[in-house]
């Protein structure tokens, strides 16, 4: 009976090749410091660069050159450039057979290997063997679960039920961004961070990085200018002079008829949809604008305070603001122009900073940063289409890091958010470690990048080029001690049993912090290094967190002009009420972003109409954030009919193009 063949022909003959591309070699032909001094101490060049090249062969694929073979000239490059030796010396290397033999032996006893014996082949097959055994049952997860972890006891209250943990860790069905195994978590990304750190070194050495290079030790970066054309503000301006005027609450009329949000404001015992929706969207406005009841009454007609006050109390909750802002977003992220912004997939976070006075000033904070005026801070998270779909109020001395979290996880509408970006005010190892456990992607701003420290696995002399940028190492046996406990945690976030913040600031103001305080600190430390190393790589990723941040702080303009009553001050004492109004404002700020991207489509399309080229790489960075045609202000008058060309307003043409249109 003929043998099955594991492998191809191929195959065979790939498993001893030498790999050429500039990812294998800077993988598996990097020299260590002990290395270059092993081949320096070499008299002349060529024996320099030959016994380099054998070193590196006899790690990778693990054998000496044959005879007549010459290893790929890419290869012998990449080691001649470590050595700064002429990589054509190693045509005079290859020519000495008693030398080439004679550096092969002393590799042996510097690398600790030795010919393969009939037994080393006999222990390898059985190994390999055992391998595939375990390949093919599996890992038996729940076996390694301990109940009663010492750890964290006290915060075991507020987790997912260790039984029920164990048995999603058993099915393998925790569905996090990260192996049940520690052992395989810490040796993939043991591999990426080593490969990555020599890659950004060899790269940032011979300016193959955009705006970065090496001086003496240190990157130094320099800042990327702005992609945003001159074509893209005048035709902002340009459609703002063409949009149509309307006022605040017809706006807010005109997205419930395309949206329906304003009926999931439903009544809290009969579940019922407002039965006066322009009293619900009155009593949303005096949330947003910080007007209250009773002056909102005053500044509508036909609407009374009772009315309000009813919708307040019967169909104003925290549910159903997530609800109605669901609503507003995902109608956004199915529009076609919002699709020029982004697909949904990335988001930003931030915090405004809104005085506070009267009977909520002494109990505010002062954050010196924002001012000597106390003040809580709104912090909001808005997608790359410009939808909003989660807002808190916070202190204003307290961190933004364990918020970041908290919006991912706790809304109510269709995104499904992969990156996120912030400021460093979001920034924080733990927070770097749970978005890389829970399967997400962080991205923030980093101020002062090169005075914070990268972290490796491997010794810093590993990194010569790098060393002047290499902290503590990282402590893989307290990741592999506290392994469970981590995905413990992670898990909980994920099925939302726990919101982030609650777990983030008890783990980052304990006086004495716990075990998996400093656990969750380490795979924070090694995501945050893998992703400073991409920031440094990768302009793409610098131009996308940039833009990211600079949608949610050109939004926070849009913000402070509707929140104007009582000079824009916040003078709810309660977190209920702040609350309260921090959701009116953000949901009042979706609908204007969304009639905005409406009519901004109907803009365009008019102007394209007629004869008008406008390029999509244009038309991105308009944004949907201009209000100076919207009466934010003033005497309301909900209720009137206006004048429709099918089913919209018309759009405000100079009369030539009026009557051609």
């Amino acid at each position: 009976m003929t043998r099955r063949k594991l492998l191809s022909l191929e195959e065979r003959q790939a498993l001893p090749g030498i790999p050429d591309d500039e990812a294998s070699l800077i993988r598996h032909y990097t020299l260590l410091p002990q290395d270059r001094l092993q081949a320096e101490v070499r008299h002349r060049s060529h024996n320099q660069l030959g016994y380099a090249v054998q070193l590196c062969l006899m790690r990778n694929p693990g054998r000496i050159l044959g005879v007549d073979e010459s290893p790929p000239a890419a290869m012998v490059a990449y080691v001649a450039e470590q050595l700064e030796v002429d990589s054509n010396a190693f045509a005079l290397h290859s020519r000495s057979y008693h030398t080439r033999f004679d550096h092969s032996r002393r590799l042996t006893q510097y690398l600790g290997v030795r010919t393969a014996t009939r037994e080393d082949r006999r222990a390898a097959l059985m190994a390999a063997i055992d391998a595939a055994m375990a390949t093919d049952q599996g890992l038996r997860f729940g076996d390694i679960w301990v109940e009663g972890s010492r750890s964290f006891r006290p915060m075991d209250e507020q987790l997912m039920p260790k039984p029920a943990f164990a048995a999603l860790k058993a099915a393998d069905e925790l569905g996090l961004g990260v192996q049940g195994d520690a052992v395989a978590y810490l040796s993939e990304a043991r591999q990426a961070l080593d490969f990555n750190l020599k890659r950004l070194a060899y790269r940032a050495r011979n300016g193959k990085v955009e705006a970065v290079r090496l001086e003496a030790g240190q990157l130094v970066v320099t800042p990327l200018s702005g992609d945003v054309p001159a074509a893209a503000e005048e035709l902002k301006w340009e459609l703002g002079d063409i949009y149509p005027l309307i006022e605040v609450p017809d706006l807010l009329t005109e997205v419930h008829a395309w949206t329906g949000f304003a009926d999931r404001f439903t009544h809290i015992r009969t579940q019922e949809p407002p039965d006066n929706i322009p009293a619900m969207l009155a009593g949303v406005l005096a949330d947003a604008t910080n007007l209250g009841a009773k002056r909102m009454a005053a500044a509508s007609k036909g609407i009374s305070t009772r009315e309000i006050a009813w919708k307040r109390i019967f169909h104003t909750r925290p549910e159903t603001y997530k609800l109605a802002q669901a609503c507003i977003t995902d109608r956004h992220a199915q529009h076609p122009h919002a699709l020029l912004w982004g697909d949904g997939s990335t988001a930003s976070s931030d915090g405004q900073f809104f005085q506070a006075s009267d009977r909520a000033g002494p109990r505010s904070d002062i954050n010196l940063h924002d001012g000597s005026e106390p003040g809580p801070k709104f912090y909001s998270h808005l997608s790359d289409q410009y939808g909003y779909f989660s807002i808190l109020p916070i202190s204003a001395t307290e961190s933004e890091a364990p918020y970041v979290l908290d919006g991912p996880f706790d809304h109510e509408t269709e995104l499904e958010i992969q990156e996120h970006f912030t400021d460093t005010g979001g920034a924080s190892d733990h927070v770097f470690g749970l978005f890389a456990l829970t399967g997400r992607r962080f991205a923030p701003r980093l101020r002062n990048l090169k005075d914070r420290k990268l972290h490796t696995v491997e010794k810093p002399a590993t990194y010569p080029a790098l060393q002047k940028h290499i902290g503590v190492p990282i402590n893989t046996s307290l990741i592999m001690e506290y392994w469970d406990d981590l995905l413990h945690l992670a898990a909980s976030i994920q099925t939302q049993t726990v919101a982030p913040s609650t777990i983030l600031k008890r783990l980052a103001t304990s006086r004495n912090p716990s075990q998996l305080a400093w656990a969750l600190r380490e795979p924070g430390r090694l995501e945050r290094t893998l992703f400073m190393i991409e920031w440094y790589s990768d302009p793409a990723l610098q131009r996308r967190c940039q833009a990211g941040l600079n949608k949610g702080e050109a939004a926070h303009k849009l913000k402070r002009a509707g929140f104007f009553h009582e000079r824009g001050e916040i003078r709810d004492r309660s977190f209920e009420s702040q609350a309260f109004r921090a959701s009116g404002l953000n949901l009042v700020v979706s609908a204007i972003i969304h009639w905005n991207t409406v009519y901004l489509g109907r803009a365009v399309d008019h102007l394209r109409r007629q004869g008008r080229v406008i390029r999509p790489e244009v038309f991105k960075h308009v944004s949907p954030l201009s209000w100076k045609y919207i009466n934010l202000t003033g005497t309301y008058a909900s209720g009137e009919q206006p004048v429709l060309v099918d089913g919209f307003r018309p759009l405000r043409l100079p009369q030539p193009l009026a009557r051609a249109a």
